[in-house]
């Protein structure tokens, strides 16, 4: 026998949840394995665009500020936006990409959480006649639609040169992000850009050099303290591809006393590492403004979504075709331009300079 008392108990759950997200333009929360529709609650008109979100994870601060950009700049272009968040698994992104895609998005944009794995969402979408964005993180061998990202090549780039102007001549530590992550080899094709020259004059040698997998800081805190171990704790400087990474790395230098003394990069401006690099104990990071990147691709996929010219002046190319690409300029952001967020509206000054005497906060 049916139990409608659960089944109401569901529905007014799923109206509840559908209520909240709905005010800042998301259809789902990324966690949820189903979607409901935004605005007002009812279901959306035939003609109106509705773009898909595929996204790799929620548990990171930066992909919130993403989705709620993005599903914004939707909206406001009057259109409506299906978010789902695989948590960093394959196979549920698979899933998930197919479930936007059985649900007739007219665009679906894709964070991918491995390069390769996804590349048989393209081929689905396409079958259905959907465009398929990468957003941020290239989706290989796949004959991607569109690509927008920053200029990852230039992002490692800024990192070593931060890092080695400060240690100029010594032992180089490079943490790297998820190995399966094509952004993760282009910070690091970046970085090398700047310290394969510098090992080459014989300034400086990099004595470890290690993936993190799926970006997880614990992961990069194993590489430090392997690193240090290895080195007898003789390192001058670290290359940590984002901030994630570099709050691992910092862990493990603090527990050595080492904190504030070895410079670390970073990468994406979370809060915590602007925090660090406030408080002394970290480089820098490489601010990526995600208003520009969300609000492009919105623009991006709404173009798409009505079969209008989408101006991407790149190519990228993926191992199968050169992908039109846009891409943004990133900004080394340390000490001396911490501003740079604040004005922004990226970070809140109380929020930056939370750890530090108010004394020493900057005059507003």
């Amino acid at each position: 026998m049916r139990n409608f008392g659960s089944t109401l108990r569901l529905s007014l759950a799923s109206i509840l949840l559908a209520s909240t997200l709905a005010a800042c333009g998301v259809v789902s929360d990324g966690n949820s394995k189903n979607s409901a529709n935004s605005g007002s609650g009812g279901n959306a008109k035939d003609d109106k665009i509705v773009i898909g979100l595929s996204l790799d994870t929620l548990k990171e601060e930066r992909w919130q500020k993403d989705r709620d950009l993005f599903s914004a700049k939707v909206q406001e272009l009057g259109g409506e936006v299906k978010v789902l968040a695989a948590n960093g698994d394959d196979a549920v992104q698979m899933s998930q990409a197919e479930q936007l895609i059985s649900q007739g998005v007219d665009v679906l944009v894709v964070v991918a959480h491995n390069a390769e794995a996804t590349a048989p969402i393209v081929e689905k979408a396409h079958k259905e006649g959907i465009k398929v964005i990468a957003y941020d993180r290239l989706i290989n061998n796949a004959d991607v639609d569109y690509y927008i990202s920053f200029d990852n090549v230039r992002v490692g780039e800024l990192q070593a040169q931060a890092v080695t102007e400060a240690a100029p001549k010594g032992n180089i530590v490079y943490i790297g992000g998820a190995d399966t992550d094509n952004n993760a080899h282009m910070f690091k094709e970046g970085a090398m850009n700047v310290l394969k020259p510098l090992v080459d004059k014989g300034d400086i040698k990099i004595v470890y050099d290690q993936f993190s997998k799926d970006w997880k800081p614990e992961e990069a805190l194993k590489n430090m303290e392997n690193a240090l171990t290895a080195n007898n704790n003789d390192i001058q400087g670290v290359v940590a591809a984002n901030d994630g990474t570099a709050g691992g790395v910092v862990q493990a230098l603090t527990a050595q006393g080492m904190d504030g003394k070895i410079p670390v990069s970073g990468q994406d401006a979370d809060l915590a590492g602007v925090q660090r690099i406030a408080e002394g104990k970290q480089l820098m990071t490489v601010y990526k403004p995600i208003n520009l990147i969300a609000t492009t691709a919105a623009e991006m996929a709404v173009s798409a979504a009505k079969g209008e010219e989408v101006k991407a002046d790149k190519t990228v190319n993926n191992g199968k075709i050169d992908v039109p690409s846009v891409l943004l300029d990133p900004i080394a952001v340390n000490k001396d331009n911490l501003d740079v967020v604040i004005k922004d509206g990226f970070h809140k000054l109380e929020e930056v300079y939370k750890n530090v005497p108010k004394d020493q906060w900057p005059k507003e």
